[in-house]
């Protein structure tokens, strides 16, 4: 099936999925968004927790859901394989325990998604070979469908049927590779009560934007004259790149509204609607009541400072001699052959170092002109490591190495509060005081806009090995990503468990 399964569960519950690989590549799965603590052998990105299943081989994630409700995804974590490998995680409240908004009539996942009409591995290979991007999606999907704007032999459309004066819940997730969505529902507007698995304080907007890896719920009231509307997903992009700007759509349909009555167009945001992105990510903010507290890092034990950037590296194999490459501080990861966990867990030396600096080795106008020249990155496994319990602030800051764009930043193993985002360089002297310590959003995949900045605090009490990286396919393939090794606390149950027996061998 395509979205693949589905997994519900409640906060609270253990849950074992057992994962056989009948696929011609090696796979492993992550479990977007749950914090596995001191559990990193579940978490699933391929090298870093663990290494891949084989074809033909089977491995349990033995997971346990602690103080999490809502909804988060489930994908491959090796190569691109994620653009089919994909489904949506509903953890519902402990029994008895409502929400804290309206209680929906009913509830739908939607899932968007980037679709190639050939393999996508053999795509990506040959960008690899030339040194470029590979070629861009062929379509967006909704639910797996591209809906009827697509020139598919069969109009193949996800469709929703609603009642008149009913209340619905739409879990969203934009599972799509390499671009940033809007998306919106012809004549209704969308009031956002939860992203990333945390419940947000309720704003209504026409349209939502949300980047890879993210989740948004949207409640939906059927308060329309009844007809079929579109509901369309299609990209935000504000830097000077190209990209697959097509339109994926799906059709709510009132009760009794026959198939032959054409749906109602969907108002989007344009492709470059910066002032939407920068006016609807400001609006999202934790609930923070008593029963869900927004329990944000006031003091800070460790400060730090991220560049993002693109560079250019020689390639003898590659067609013209460089590569595009990407970085952090200008360290290019390299990936290991074996999971950093097991190394950490083992003390395997010669896998990674964990000299990963704080800052960059030089600083300059990180957003001034786009710098074209001396664009060589260093490579490295080099790693953070990061003491038990303590606070932890970074600063994510675009830079216009070759050009700005807007990257997502996932971090595994944990949540983390925005208190902070602008555009322009970040001024360590007056942003700070601007900074939102009461209510931040609070999730595990932020936008950093194109051309700025964002600030994450979060403490680090979940021991082991956390891969962050660019959620962008495109730029973790190109080296985007680090990892954190958080130290083991001082007594057992703050420290790493022991890896399963089952775990797939390197």
């Amino acid at each position: 099936m395509f979205p693949g399964p589905t997994i519900y569960a409640r906060e609270g519950y253990a849950l074992l999925v057992n994962v056989t690989n009948h696929a011609q590549y090696n796979m492993s799965i992550h479990w977007h968004g749950l914090k596995q603590y001191r559990n990193g052998w579940a978490d699933g990105p391929a090298y870093i927790t663990q290494c891949p299943i084989m074809t033909g081989n089977t491995y349990t994630y033995n997971m346990t859901i602690t103080g999490q409700r809502g909804t988060l995804w489930w994908h491959a974590h090796i190569f691109w394989l994620r653009a089919t490998v994909y489904g949506a995680i509903v953890i519902l409240p402990k029994q008895g325990t409502g929400f804290p908004f309206p209680q929906p009539y009913s509830e739908t996942n939607l899932i968007l998604g980037e679709w190639w009409n050939n393999d996508v591995e053999e795509v990506v290979k040959q960008g690899n070979r030339l040194g470029l991007p590979p070629n861009m999606s062929d379509a967006h999907t909704i639910n797996g469908k591209p809906g009827p704007l697509f020139p598919c032999s069969e109009k193949h459309t996800f469709a929703m049927e609603v009642e008149q004066g009913k209340t619905y819940l739409l879990r969203i997730i934009n599972a799509a590779l390499n671009d940033e969505l809007f998306f919106a529902i012809a004549g209704h507007n969308l009031t956002v009560v939860e992203i990333d698995a945390v419940y947000t304080k309720p704003f209504t907007s026409q349209a939502i934007l949300i980047a890879p890896g993210q989740t948004t719920n949207v409640l939906v009231q059927a308060n329309q004259v009844p007809s079929r509307y579109f509901m369309a997903a299609r990209p935000f992009m504000d830097a000077p790149l190209s990209i697959d700007n097509k339109t994926a759509t799906a059709i709510l349909q009132y009760k009794g509204i026959p198939n032959s009555v054409l749906p109602v167009l969907s108002q989007l945001p344009a492709l470059n609607d910066t002032a939407f992105a920068l006016s609807y990510n400001a609006k999202l903010k934790s609930l923070n009541t008593a029963k869900y507290p927004a329990n944000v890092p006031l003091k800070v034990d460790r400060q730090l400072f991220y560049t993002i950037g693109l560079g250019i590296n020689r390639c003898s194999t590659c067609l013209n001699g460089t590569q595009l490459t990407a970085s952090l501080n200008n360290i290019t990861f390299v990936m290991p052959k074996i999971g950093l966990l097991q190394a950490h867990y083992f003390n395997t030396e010669g896998v990674f170092t964990t000299d990963f600096p704080d800052r960059p080795p030089t600083p300059f106008n990180y957003t001034g002109a786009p710098l074209t020249a001396n664009l060589g990155t260093k490579l490295g496994t080099r790693l953070s490591k990061i003491a038990f319990n303590s606070t932890v602030e970074l600063v994510l800051q675009d830079t216009n190495l070759l050009t700005v764009e807007s990257h997502p930043f996932h971090l595994h193993g944990y949540n983390f509060f925005v208190v902070g985002t602008g555009v322009g360089n970040f001024d360590s002297k007056k942003d700070p005081a601007k900074f939102n310590l009461v209510d931040p959003p609070e999730r595990n995949t932020v936008g950093v806009p194109t051309g700025g900045w964002a600030a994450i605090r979060f403490r680090a009490d979940n021991p082991g090995v956390w891969f962050m990286h660019c959620h962008l396919e495109l730029h973790t393939g190109w080296g985007l990503k680090t990892a954190f090794v958080v130290e083991n606390g001082k007594s057992s149950d703050q420290s790493v468990l022991p890896p399963p027996a089952d775990l797939p061998p390197c």
